[in-house]
């Protein structure tokens, strides 16, 4: 283990640290507003390993029942412990996820230089910021420390990952689920160096928002999808923004521009169609999974 000290970041000027009181069984601090318009030192220890690896105690850190997504919704939760695994969740890898497998996200909003959250509000309700409390641990693993840093907020620190704050997702409800992939097309799991989880080389992964051909119509705002080929029902109407997951996938009719994927939240092999796709298999794709709108 070691110990390091670095003063704060220009972006900290207006904003200063309120030190937490422990509360509750699990260990863990309740974050509040920062009182202080005085920038301080970060103390945090940072560990090589998990937290298992380290014996981590049960019902604290990542683990405690506060720290899940759909808790710290509620109310930010500061916590004693973080962990920053380069993983896999979904189709995503690699991706960060935290001590309990959750998926950690990243917003195109933000800012990485300097790095600066712009989801607060109803915003953070929906995406908790991933905090840390003042001189709590971070343990690294398999990421690389050089990308790891923080900003000051609600009196603790967002840890940021290649510049960019990161967030959980409410809505994701277990360990591996990746939900807010694509939400928006503005928020994406991170990846280790800060990057968005699932781009693929030519911008045609699920961090592409934009499309991957030249097309020569308007984005479409909504499509119909059919079981069957030749347009047999039974069928799905399908609208954006964003990704949407679907059901049918036999044939396709649109007017205007969308891109389709054969994996479900926007991943894997994807293609820009502009207009009715009577047998979808002909072109390479029996199995369509989603759909991105560009609107």
């Amino acid at each position: 283990m070691f110990r390091t000290r670095a003063t704060a970041l220009a972006s900290f000027a207006a904003v200063g640290i309120l030190l937490l009181s422990a509360c509750g069984g699990n260990d863990e601090s309740n974050a509040s507003a920062a009182s202080s318009s005085s920038a301080g030192a970060i103390d945090l220890d940072f560990t090589s390993g998990s937290a298992q690896q380290n014996n981590a105690a049960a019902n604290s850190g990542d683990w405690a029942t506060g720290a899940a997504p759909a808790a710290a919704a509620k109310k930010p939760v500061a916590r004693k412990w973080v962990q920053l695994t380069a993983g896999q969740a979904g189709a995503l890898n690699p991706v960060v996820v935290n001590g309990a497998g959750f998926t950690l996200y990243r917003f195109d909003k933000d800012t990485a230089n300097p790095s600066v959250s712009n989801c607060s509000g109803a915003c953070a309700t929906t995406w908790p910021p991933y905090l840390v409390a003042p001189g709590g641990r971070v343990f690294l693993d398999g990421v690389d420390k050089s990308a790891i840093g923080f900003i000051r907020r609600d009196g603790a620190f967002q840890v940021t990952v290649g510049g960019w704050p990161v967030y959980l997702f409410s809505k994701d409800t277990k360990a591996g689920d990746t939900n807010g992939q694509g939400v928006g097309g503005t928020w994406f799991g991170v990846t280790p160096d800060g990057q968005k989880a699932g781009q693929a080389a030519g911008g045609t992964g699920t961090g592409s928002t934009a499309p991957s051909a030249s097309p020569t119509s308007s984005p479409a705002s909504s499509v119909t999808v059919f079981q069957g080929a030749n347009f047999a029902d039974p069928a799905q109407g399908v609208g954006g923004p964003g990704c949407q997951n679907v059901t049918f996938s036999g044939s396709l009719q649109v007017s205007g521009f969308v891109k389709i994927w054969d994996g479900a939240n926007c991943t894997g092999n994807s293609k820009i169609v502009e207009s009715d796709v009577a047998d979808l298999s002909a072109i390479g794709f029996p199995s369509v999974k989603s759909i991105r709108f560009f609107n």
